[in-house]
């Protein structure tokens, strides 16, 4: 079975029209999403588009999450940020209700500005107790570029490292948008991801919260690929270059970084028990790459290619450890959580 942990919701404009409703009227016109017919969902364009793309990539469930860098954490009042994940979240679990051996769904947690990670908590329970989620985003930087929001390791993440653990869900790292005019979405999202593992490998997280399962987005932002700077850096600091590597292997990373090559690194540097895969397709690699005839995102031919990972391997990078972390999959077919298990 193909696991996809990385992706985002195809939506129906008309959703976004209501987002853009919100966010002209800052709520006069009220916060109650719209409401679609199951028809309405199961027949629309983009959900076609959606289950499409799997069949022609081979890929049999996917992860649904809201579109990081349309959840506007940053946006006043909070009211609208959480009536917009609302609405987001009923949509993703419509799908998931009408294809439910296709589709789960993945919480954005409204998380807020200049707020506690607290203020979160009550629409990510919703998700995972009422709506079947079985995991969650986390946005390291919901000031979106304002530099507020202190570093993964600080303890105002506390409260949400325990909440992940009651619920026993993993989080994966993918901040939202960015307004410091300095970069794009997709260049904040790698700069998060870098910051958010350079926080966490050498804190008292994983001491504190050693069921915590944390996936970084992206192949891991930049880090993976500038190892040699950190693992000296430990060695200056009187530690040993493996410390740096030891800390990386506290988290996991998925493989929505496009490129054989990156993988490559990526996987030999982590090892495959730490791999899940993660495309983002359809989405932003959805462009096709010249030199394979492919659309970059098309990421299992380019695991598949990989000739130091056994066939072991690839079953836990493609299924087995996804079913590890995600504990509340519920899919009948154990095999691939007995294969993890032997991991």
């Amino acid at each position: 079975m193909i696991i996809d942990c990385h992706s985002h919701v195809c939506a129906a404009p008309e959703l976004y029209a209501w987002k853009a409703l919100l966010t002209s009227s800052r709520g006069t016109h009220g916060y109650r999403p719209p409401k679609f017919t199951d028809e309405f969902v199961r027949d629309h364009r983009e959900t076609k588009r959606n289950l499409d793309t799997l069949a022609k990539v081979g890929t049999d469930m996917q992860f649904l999450s809201p579109r990081p860098f349309q959840q506007m954490h940053d946006e006043k009042p909070n009211q609208m940020v959480e009536a917009w994940a609302v609405g987001v979240h009923n949509y993703i679990a419509q799908q998931v209700k009408l294809f439910p051996d296709k589709f789960r769904g993945v919480c954005g947690m409204p998380q807020m500005a200049n707020e506690p990670v607290s203020v979160a908590f009550p629409e990510l329970e919703r998700c995972v107790k009422e709506l079947g989620f079985v995991g969650t985003l986390i946005d390291t930087d919901p000031g979106e570029g304002d530099n507020s929001t202190p570093i993964l390791s600080d303890k105002y993440w506390y409260p949400l490292w325990e909440k992940m653990c009651e619920l026993d869900i993993p989080g994966l790292i993918h901040s939202g948008g960015c307004r410091n005019g300095r970069e794009s979405y997709s260049q904040h999202f790698i700069t998060e991801e870098s910051l958010a593992i350079l926080s966490l490998v050498d804190s008292h997280v994983f001491d504190d919260f050693p069921n915590l399962k944390i996936i970084v987005a992206h192949g891991g932002g930049s880090i993976p690929y500038q190892v040699g700077r950190w693992r000296a850096g430990a060695a200056l600091h009187g530690g040993k270059p493996s410390d740096f590597d030891n800390g990386l292997k506290k988290l996991y990373f998925d493989t929505c970084i496009h490129n054989k090559k990156s993988l490559e690194m990526l996987i030999g540097l982590v090892g495959p028990e730490r791999v899940l895969f993660g495309t983002e397709n359809p989405g932003s690699g959805s462009a096709m790459d010249p030199e394979t005839g492919r659309t970059y995102d098309d990421i299992k031919p380019q695991i598949e290619e990989i000739d130091f990972l056994t066939e072991a391997d690839r079953a836990l990078i493609f299924e087995g450890n996804a079913r590890r972390l995600f504990t509340r999959l519920n899919l009948a077919d154990q095999k691939g959580a007995k294969q993890a298990a032997r991991a």
